[in-house]
């Protein structure tokens, strides 16, 4: 077999339909987010405003996270040295993991070292805990809730995006008798919709089935403390199972799950996405600590007004200008080009032309057709740095002539 002949071949697709994908090494500065360094192929360097970052509210910059994990690293070292059954517990994870529970009003959370493990290790894991299990997920669920369903052996119905008449006839269609679970997203990342908590919680009593919510775009931004979607609109107590994200708006890394203290502890006992992995530093769970106690204050609050506040404004200047971007009210603010070539294009000409790092988001993470620019404001992308954006963005999209016409058409 030739291996190389294979490899291009698979490469040259990719570079053939537009959409492959460049990684643009950039060095953050503490202390001056969302300004950063961009180190160029060529070894020149450039400052850049970081358009497309998961730091939502610039947490990873926080004096309280840093001072945090400071602290466990002096005290601790730099690794935790093992998995959670064997060394690799400390009172930094109890105390994270105690920090989740509280957040999200259950009996216990479970600490993976990103939400994807999370997602992949606790929805594969679930038959093996109710036999027959059948998961009804959201047709634009996350890449790492279908891997897990995919892998978990059960059966899998899919319905309609955000379509709870479809998820309806699908529950109705079934066994009553069969266990069943119901996974969505509290936001879904690309186009910022929310998912119909409400309706879907009033289906699973209905039906009798577990829900499971992905709010991994929402812990940390939504609520008054920042729980996420489910939280504002009183509903996390019905949810049975929350899948969050340290590495977003809390600003370190790491993922989680919160549920009742059996479900955890079953999860924590059968999942090998879990039992075989080695636990998060110390120091990584000191500072998530510290930042998911710092937003639950009013302190957080303020950072999560100011948040809205800038991604409302982002949005009102992007739409005065015709641009068409998709709003659905939340913090996300995707702009569609509708062509991979071109948004590759546009984001090129931005980073070169104007020193803004927002990367083309193609196929498969959104579908063909659809390709886009989504921007992440923060409550430090202050005035100055929306002025430039927006200045940039007209004088691109009308040079180049990327309407929507055009491009969507």
């Amino acid at each position: 077999m030739d291996i190389d002949a294979h490899l291009d071949r698979a490469l040259n697709r990719l570079h053939d339909e537009g959409r492959y994908r460049t990684f643009i090494d950039i060095e953050r500065t503490k202390g001056q987010f969302p300004h950063a360094i961009w180190r160029k192929p060529d070894g020149t360097t450039a400052p850049v405003t970081v358009w497309c970052g998961n730091d939502y509210l610039g947490m990873g910059q926080h004096p309280e996270v840093l001072a945090a994990m400071h602290g466990a690293l002096d005290a601790t070292g730099a690794g935790s040295g093992g998995t959670r059954n064997i060394s690799g517990t400390t009172v930094y994870h109890k105390r994270l993991e105690a920090e989740l529970a509280d957040l999200h009003g259950k009996e216990a959370a479970l600490l993976f070292t990103s939400a994807y493990i999370a997602n992949d290790a606790t929805l594969s894991t679930l038959p093996k805990l109710f036999p027959g299990l059948i998961i009804y997920s959201d047709a634009l669920n996350h890449a790492s809730m279908i891997e897990g369903i995919r892998r978990n052996g059960g059966a899998r119905r899919v319905f309609r995006h955000n379509d709870v008449a479809h998820l309806r006839e699908l529950l109705a269609a079934d066994d009553p008798a069969i266990p069943k679970l119901i996974a969505f997203e509290s936001v879904y990342s690309m186009d910022g919709d929310f998912g119909p908590i409400k309706a879907i919680c009033d289906l699973a009593d209905e039906f009798g089935a577990i829900t499971y919510i992905d709010e991994v775009h929402a812990v940390g931004m939504y609520g008054p403390r920042g729980a996420g979607v489910a939280e504002r609109d009183g509903l996390m107590g019905r949810i049975d199972i929350i899948n969050g994200t340290l590495a977003k708006a809390f600003g370190v890394f790491g993922g989680y799950i919160a549920a009742s203290a059996k479900m955890v502890d079953a999860v924590r006992s059968y999942a090998p996405g879990f039992i075989f992995t080695t636990s998060l530093p110390p120091a990584v769970a000191a500072g998530a600590a510290a930042s998911v106690a710092f937003l639950k204050t009013p302190a957080g609050q303020v950072l999560r007004d100011r948040h809205q506040e800038q991604a409302a404004k982002l949005k009102l200047r992007l739409k005065g200008m015709g641009l068409p971007l998709i709003d659905h009210g939340s913090h996300i603010v995707p702009v569609i080009v509708g062509n991979p070539v071109h948004c590759k294009a546009l984001s090129d000409m931005l980073l070169d032309r104007y020193g803004i790092y927002v990367q083309p988001i193609n196929y498969p993470t959104v579908p063909r057709g659809t390709e886009r620019l989504r921007f992440t404001p923060s409550p430090v992308h202050g005035k100055a740095e929306i002025d430039g954006l927006v200045r940039a963005m007209d004088a691109l999209w009308s040079a180049c002539a990327l309407n929507r016409a055009e491009l969507t058409g």
